[in-house]
């Protein structure tokens, strides 16, 4: 018996149903994804400084946070705020990307678990998005290697009546959620903040909880087993973004056609593919799209010290956005 069969056999049943099932979904229909865009040839292209970039008629949504002075503005904007006491509005420039202001997320020192972001509710559902930001982790910035979540999240289903719904397993009829971020615990040999990768929730997650994806194809809980991607995933090498500097971060999710295996999921840093997983099964029915994005900071033990992130120039649309073209000097 090969070593691949030997791990199948060995895996719990739920997760070795998920598995037969991508296999056998992905013969015969193993089509090559849509070549990816990459730097200056996207949205932001043409709106330098992203002047007017909101009106566009691709754009969903835009917060530079310049007209935002307080958190109530904040929440004005976006219409989701968990636990706004942690958030501010900073003038100091170097934790600002562009203009004169930035949101900060601050988690105290704490053993105890904190979920802090900001939340935007889509009226009309889409099958496909683009989320931009620029995000900055603070110099020293440190968490232990347990769960950690940040950067930007989008979601179908995941807060049915505005609640999370972390822990319950996704079924292709209820909800799919994909995070990028960095993770710390996925691979330890990684300094803070961790390596950049994709938390998903989607039918053929591997625990109860998402599975996070990162750009060689390793899948964690589980990495032993191999991915579904398809025979067209192109591994690439982590990322682990340096502390103390601004990153462009940018990721399409899309939903697949329900019955097929079209689903991706892919991610840009300054301009450049990092990461992208195609051949995803994230729903079954047509009536399940994305309804939500965010983004924000999460540590469920922060005991070694006080942590700051920072966001400005936030973008969603339903094409490829692109780094924000500068118009004044940093």
């Amino acid at each position: 018996m090969d070593a691949t069969l030997t791990t199948l056999v060995s895996l719990p049943a739920v997760l070795l149903a998920s598995l037969l099932f991508a296999m056998a979904t992905t013969e015969g229909a193993d089509t090559p994804p849509p070549p990816l865009p990459e730097g200056n040839s996207g949205l932001a292209a043409r709106y330098p400084g992203d002047a007017g970039i909101e009106k566009d008629p691709v754009v969903v949504f835009h917060a530079d946070f310049e007209d935002c002075r307080t958190t109530e503005d904040v929440f004005r904007q976006w219409g989701v705020m968990y636990n706004g006491e942690h958030i501010s509005i900073t003038e100091e420039p170097a934790n600002v990307n562009s203009g004169r202001r930035a949101l900060e997320i601050t988690i105290p020192k704490q053993e105890k678990s904190l979920s802090v972001d900001v939340g935007r509710g889509i009226t009309v559902t889409r099958d496909v998005l683009f989320l931009r930001f620029y995000t900055k982790f603070q110099l020293g910035y440190d968490v232990p290697r347990t769960s950690s979540h940040n950067g930007g999240t989008m979601s179908g289903g995941y807060y049915p009546g505005g609640a999370a719904t972390p822990g319950k397993r996704a079924d292709g009829r209820n909800k799919f959620l994909a995070n990028f971020e960095t993770e710390i615990g996925g691979r330890r040999d990684s300094p803070s903040p961790g390596a950049l990768n994709v938390y998903i929730y989607h039918p053929e997650q591997r625990g109860d909880y998402g599975d996070h994806v990162f750009p060689d194809g390793v899948v964690h809980p589980d990495p032993e087993v191999p991915h579904a991607f398809g025979s067209h995933f192109v591994s690439r090498p982590d990322v682990v973004p340096e502390l103390g500097r601004w990153y462009c971060c940018e990721y399409m999710l899309k939903a697949n056609t329900p019955g097929q295996r079209d689903g991706r999921v892919a991610c840009w840093v300054d301009g450049k593919v990092i990461a992208d997983f195609p051949n995803l099964r994230l729903r079954d029915v047509e009536t399940l799209k994305i309804d939500r994005f965010s983004i924000g900071l999460y540590i469920a033990d922060n005991r070694l010290r006080e942590n700051k992130k920072w966001y400005d120039d936030v973008v969603a649309a339903t094409s490829y956005i692109g780094p924000r073209i500068p118009t004044e000097p940093r």
